[in-house]
């Protein structure tokens, strides 16, 4: 789902994305209270495929972090930031990206819920952002809601 920011942003882009990641806990849980948690680093590879308003491809890997709040037993919110190279067959197709090389950057909560203690489903939201930071003229990006599912296995 597309965001135009400002009155230059007109391109809405749409297709589906393809994000598998992986993550390594690094703390045992901190805190007490409801935000009693655990501190994740990992990478994820980023493939969207746009299809419109022209059939393109975006690919990249970003490094990521994420807090997982374990006060709740089986029911685990969480924070994620992530961000890293993006490139893209866009430029000079659409009037807000110049550049195949771009960054992504994503910021988003979701919630996991624990079938086993290895198995879980996550639903979440991420605010997406791909942009060539101001390498090439324009530089408006293009901004996006990812709602997403999914399904984790710990080991």
């Amino acid at each position: 789902m597309p965001h135009r920011l400002t009155t230059d942003h007109t391109t809405k882009q749409q297709g589906p994305a393809f994000m598998p990641s992986w993550m390594m806990t690094l703390t045992d849980p901190v805190g007490d209270g409801w935000y009693r948690g655990q501190v994740s680093i990992g990478a994820e590879m980023v493939y969207i495929q746009f299809q419109e308003p022209v059939l393109t491809h975006g690919i990249g890997f970003t490094p990521k972090i994420k807090y997982t709040f374990v006060a709740l037993d089986r029911i685990r919110p969480y924070a994620e930031f992530a961000g890293g190279p993006f490139w893209t067959d866009l430029a000079g197709r659409i009037p807000e990206e110049s550049s195949q090389f771009n960054f992504v950057l994503t910021a988003g909560f979701g919630v996991s819920y624990f079938i086993t203690p290895q198995a879980a489903f996550n639903v979440g939201y991420r605010f997406h952002h791909i942009s060539n930071a101001g390498t090439q003229y324009p530089n408006l990006g293009l901004n996006a809601s990812l709602p997403f599912g999914g399904f984790s296995f710990y080991f």
